[in-house]
């Protein structure tokens, strides 16, 4: 049984996915930090600081399956002590000659800021590969539909011209800033950590660099410069960047709820024939995919504000910053990791109903062609007074039932052969040319960089 609905059988998908939990549940967790425990023992014996048999035992020993997890879990509670249980449990699969050498001169961060790193390597591989996929799929939109006309909105209502290959292409830019971050990124965050009790390895002399050197190296991961004990920010910034992602996903999926409303009806969430949107009321088309971005961003975003606080950690410990870090972290993964995959499902079946984006502008009389009107307006009598003349003949035409044409017509204006090819056509300024550079740019992007993160050690030397 489970207390928590993010964990439950029925409804475990909607906050996490299979990949994302493989990275986090509690026995890839233990083994992550027995993995440390044993590049560390092989570290220190390189270094002469343990012996190289123990260093062997230890690393064929440091297994999960071996261990006996009640007893891991009964000895962690009973010492209060994070590690412990683990150490005891290892050591006691151990032969005797290497008992000794398990976890030497080494803390609870050593081990668990290390293992941290190698989770957010394996989840900002899961991140890119989503990203580009998102990247894709909005490049695809966006060059199918370069010249669909239909009305960008503001404030929530309909103004001037824009076309849906404007949108998509926005989504595809703002999923390339995410790509750029993830590449920018993994130097600061993909970084190891051996740093003794107070971060200055007293005791271990010219070896304590060399073990931390070798440590890091073993394990694919940056050497830091100083130790980083209470120097949150690196886990706080990459926090960060998951609310960033689950916020674009959240504007998407926004997007999509809004204007799948039957009164607009321009996008439509694919649907598979099994899906029920509502019980009592069989015709209803529920934007589900939709709807859960905005949830899964408001999670992850609460996540991320946890992870910011422990960027005002003490001293040189601070057990309440990345102790919390321990349950924050994994959830905000988690939740973005199942974004990403929506948002995948979400463009990959969005149906774009170009006809009702058409005649929502038809319905607005002329009104979206304000703008073009302002501007040869304004080419005679100014900007300025190009506006207050237009806004007044407007709201005068509305009150009377006019639309645009006749209104600016009435007021003499502009004349009808001005008024009327502007109005009859729409114009959306420069949506195509914009679309054609985020198109030319991702194209020179995609084909520069790899299918995989470029995270890890060689993109932090």
């Amino acid at each position: 049984m489970t207390a928590r609905i993010a964990d439950s059988l029925g409804f475990g998908h909607l906050w996490g996915t299979p990949e994302l939990r493989a990275v986090f549940d509690e026995r890839a967790r233990l083994q992550g930090w027995l993995d440390v425990i044993a590049a560390l023992a092989r570290a220190q014996a390189a270094e002469g600081v343990i012996p190289a048999e123990a260093a062997e035992m230890i690393t064929a020993g440091a297994r999960v399956e071996a261990l006996d997890l009640d007893a891991v879990a009964e000895q962690t509670r009973l010492t209060g002590h994070s590690t412990l249980g683990l150490i005891r449990c290892l050591q006691a699969v151990l032969p005797p000659a290497a008992r000794e050498h398990v976890y030497a001169y080494a803390t609870v961060q050593d081990v668990t800021d290390t293992w941290t790193s190698t989770a957010l390597r394996a989840v900002g591989g899961i991140l890119w590969r989503d990203l580009r996929r998102l990247e894709e799929l909005a490049l695809g939109l966006a060059a199918e539909h370069r010249d669909t006309l239909m009305a960008g909105r503001t404030h929530g209502q309909p103004g001037a011209p824009i076309t849906f290959g404007c949108k998509a292409a926005g989504w595809a830019d703002e999923f390339r800033r995410h790509l750029d971050r993830l590449r920018e990124g993994a130097p600061r965050w993909l970084v190891g950590q051996y740093a003794g009790g107070v971060g200055t390895l007293t005791g271990l002399g010219p070896t304590g660099l060399a073990v931390r050197a070798r440590l890091c190296a073993d394990l694919g991961l940056a050497e830091p410069a100083i130790s980083w004990l209470t120097a949150r920010d690196r886990v706080a910034e990459f926090g960060h960047l998951l609310a960033l992602i689950t916020g674009t996903l959240a504007r998407i999926g926004e997007e999509v709820y809004e204007l799948s409303r039957p009164e607009i009806g321009e996008l439509r969430e694919g649907q598979d024939a099994e899906v029920v949107g509502s019980i009592t009321m069989p015709h209803k088309r529920n934007p589900e995919r939709s709807e859960h971005l905005n949830t899964l961003a408001r999670l992850t975003r609460a996540a991320s504000a946890v992870l910011t606080e422990g960027t005002t950690s003490a001293h040189e410990r601070d057990g309440r910053a990345w102790k919390a870090e321990w349950v924050a972290l994994p959830e905000a993964c988690l939740l973005t990791g199942t974004a990403t995959a929506f948002g995948i499902r979400l463009l990959a079946g969005l149906e774009v109903d170009a006809a009702a984006m058409a005649a929502n502008l038809e319905r607005m009389r002329g009104a979206s062609a304000s703008a073009a009107l302002l501007a040869a307006l304004g080419r005679r009598v100014g900007p300025r007074a190009a506006q207050l003349a237009l806004q007044e003949a407007l709201r005068d035409g509305q009150r009377r039932g006019l639309g645009v044409a006749e209104a600016v017509a009435e007021a003499g204006l502009l004349g009808p052969g001005e008024v009327g090819p502007l109005v009859a056509s729409p114009d959306p300024g420069a949506a195509g040319e914009m679309v054609d550079a985020v198109l030319t740019r991702a194209a020179a992007a995609r084909a520069a960089e790899p299918a995989c993160w470029p995270g890890g050690t060689e993109a932090a030397r």
